[in-house]
């Protein structure tokens, strides 16, 4: 069975968790919580400094990213993946990576309900200020980035 495409990104919550796939020495996926959608077709996320998954996509931009969140998102994201901050302002630690669809996949079905995503928190007060100040710093890039 084959998915439908989107024409546009979907909206989701703050601290969604998805899945970056990207590709090494072979497939590589990991949990991110900071994509912000910055417009139809953009995408941003921020990965520390030392993740495989930032060298990955250093060598090879093609990534995917899979959404499974509240309001029936359940959507898989192909693009080609670009580092915007290297470092980020607020911190030498993290990057800001942008993702320009070229695919937006739709796996929603009138047979089921995303209902909701991971459910998750922080358990520590300074992560979750970090955490915070992310989200607000890819915000003012996305801003820029749009501005361009």
């Amino acid at each position: 069975m084959a998915f439908p495409d989107r024409a546009s990104l979907p909206h989701w919550a703050d601290g969604t968790v998805a899945i970056l796939s990207t590709v090494g020495d072979g497939p590589h996926a990991i949990p991110v919580s900071t994509g912000l959608r910055a417009g139809d077709e953009l995408l941003l996320i921020a990965l520390a400094a030392r993740r495989q998954s930032l060298a990955n996509l250093r060598v090879e931009p093609r990534v995917a990213v899979s959404f499974l969140a509240e309001g029936d998102v359940a959507v898989t994201v192909h693009g080609l993946a670009e580092v915007v901050a290297d470092p980020m302002e607020i911190s030498d630690k993290v990057c800001a990576v942008a993702i320009r669809t070229s695919r937006i996949q739709d796996h929603g079905q009138p047979r089921f309900v995303i209902e909701g995503g991971a459910d998750w928190s922080w358990t520590d007060d300074e992560a979750a200020e970090r955490d915070k100040a992310v989200r607000e710093e890819l915000g003012r890039i996305a801003a820029a980035l749009a501005a361009s």
